[in-house]
């Protein structure tokens, strides 16, 4: 199998003036909108600005994000009342996955507006590769209503090309990551993956193809499989099946997000769920399957075909996505091989390359709101 690579060092992102920010997070899936918010959050931070972020679930944060939080972010519940509302509103207002701001901190923004001094009010929305991100990309939406009637909304769409606002990409992950590739070896033996085994990280929902999937790493093969289950809903979903005694597996505890990142960078395949993980995977550049969020009207399937398609994936990953996510039967599961491993690798690789000649999320978000302000 191909080498772990780091990515390759990222330019300096332009210098902007402190402003402070108000990110909005409501809570849907535990993970994947709590981990988005925070890394854009943090980096945000990272890069001289102030941010408060207001959330009606930060229970997350406890393992994700233990304190103490870096210096000028602070977290906040919920301010569903008018007293919960702080005296002063940021200069940038951010609705992250188009959640609705409370009342009373509309008013709060109409009154800023009305004092000649409007936030930039940002929707910041879902990652999709679908054609309609380029299309909305920047968008203006005019509030017709309300106390912020007439005040101006801004679509922002991350996604996987240069007529989007991209990825989140930390300053520091290049360096984070060969500082890892240094110690990896060391990572994977404190992990139980072993000389020779494929270390596979585990971090989904409920998929049909579990089933097809065990049996596959159990039956004699070339892998030598080591199986890292994350807390949660992986760990569950492998509880309801019979033992699996023959596959050697290791169940992991909850673990802040840079230890997240270094599971992905220590697997040789990472079987992954939702938005932030998605994108942590990319960065990883190792081999890696979505298992995206299901819709009851299947309009996942769409988005999953768009990210595939950019993705230019072969067609073994193209068919492992369909029954992993239950567009196909499980036993249309590919068996797994390192040869297919290594053709996936290369694949995840060059569409990673294709996003480092991007300009990244945040630092697109910065010099977007300098625009608009």
């Amino acid at each position: 199998m191909l080498d772990f690579v780091p990515l390759p060092e990222a330019p300096d992102a332009a210098s902007h003036p402190p402003l402070s920010w108000d990110i909005f997070c409501q809570v849907i899936d535990n993970f994947g909108d709590v981990g988005v918010c925070w890394r854009t959050a943090a980096e945000l931070v990272a890069r001289g600005q102030n941010v408060r972020l207001w959330m009606d679930d930060a229970s997350a944060l406890q393992w994700m994000a233990p304190q103490p939080w870096p210096r000028g972010l602070s977290v906040h519940d919920w301010p569903a009342q008018a007293a919960d509302v702080p005296a002063s509103i940021g200069d940038v207002v951010i609705e992250a996955f188009g959640c609705e701001i409370p009342s009373p901190f509309v008013s709060a923004i109409a009154a800023k507006a009305a004092q000649g001094q409007p936030p930039v009010w940002i929707n910041l929305e879902y990652l999709s590769a679908e054609d309609y991100v380029e299309r909305c990309h920047r968008l203006p939406s005019r509030i017709m209503s309300g106390p912020a009637s007439g005040l101006t909304r801004w679509f922002f769409y991350p996604g996987f090309t240069s007529a989007t606002g991209s990825l989140v990409r930390e300053q520091d992950l290049s360096q984070r990551q060969q500082d890892f590739a240094a110690v990896r070896p060391q990572w994977r033996t404190r992990h139980g993956v072993q000389p020779g085994e494929c270390g596979i990280s585990l971090f989904c929902y409920e998929p049909a193809a579990l089933p097809q999937l065990l049996d596959q790493l159990v039956a004699p093969n070339d892998l030598k499989p080591r199986l890292l289950v994350t807390p949660g809903r992986a760990t569950a979903a492998m509880q309801t099946l019979p033992p699996t005694a023959q596959l050697p597996a290791q169940y992991l505890q909850p673990c802040p997000q840079p230890q997240f990142d270094e599971m992905l960078w220590g697997c040789d395949l990472n079987l992954v769920r939702g938005e932030d993980s998605l994108v942590r995977a990319l960065w990883a550049g190792q081999p890696m399957v979505w298992h995206i969020y299901p819709q009851h009207d299947n309009a996942h399937h769409d988005k999953l075909n768009a990210f595939l398609d950019w993705l230019q994936a072969p067609d073994s990953l193209r068919r492992f996505h369909h029954a992993w996510n239950g567009m196909t039967a499980p036993q249309t599961l590919p068996l797994l091989t390192r040869e297919m491993l290594d053709e996936w690798t290369r694949c995840i690789r060059a569409g990673q390359a294709r996003l480092m000649e991007q300009t990244e999320l945040i630092a697109q978000l910065q010099a977007f709101v300098a625009e608009k302000s």
